[in-house]
């Protein structure tokens, strides 16, 4: 079995989605730590943040439009984070790169 947001990706595993184009798919997260809380993930698997280069990174780019495109729709006017997590010692439980954005009330300053 591919990796967890792979099998979501190719429609294997069902999830709450919230936007896909032909680049990236945007679902709810199953566990939200805000009241809103979605990833946001490149279609192509790409393992974290250290296997973006010049070829890929077209895709991060245009998956920073699509949040700040799905943070409007959210009702995100008075702010959001976004947080990625890069292996497992950052808390990378999937190794997908994945982007959460969380938001809908004031966020605690501590760092997930």
């Amino acid at each position: 079995m591919d990796c967890l947001f792979c099998e979501i990706v190719k429609g294997n595993i069902p999830s709450k989605k919230l936007y896909e184009d032909e680049q990236c798919v945007a679902f709810y997260d199953i566990n939200p730590m805000a009241p809103v809380h979605f990833l946001v993930v490149p279609k192509a698997h790409i393992a974290c943040a250290d296997e973006i280069t010049q070829e890929n990174s077209p895709v991060v780019a245009h998956i920073f439009c699509v949040i700040a495109k799905l943070a409007k729709e959210q009702g995100l006017c008075d702010g959001y984070r976004i947080v990625n997590n890069c292996k497992e010692n950052a808390g990378q439980t999937v190794r997908h790169l994945h982007f959460h954005v969380l938001g809908g009330g004031p966020l605690s300053l501590q760092m997930a």
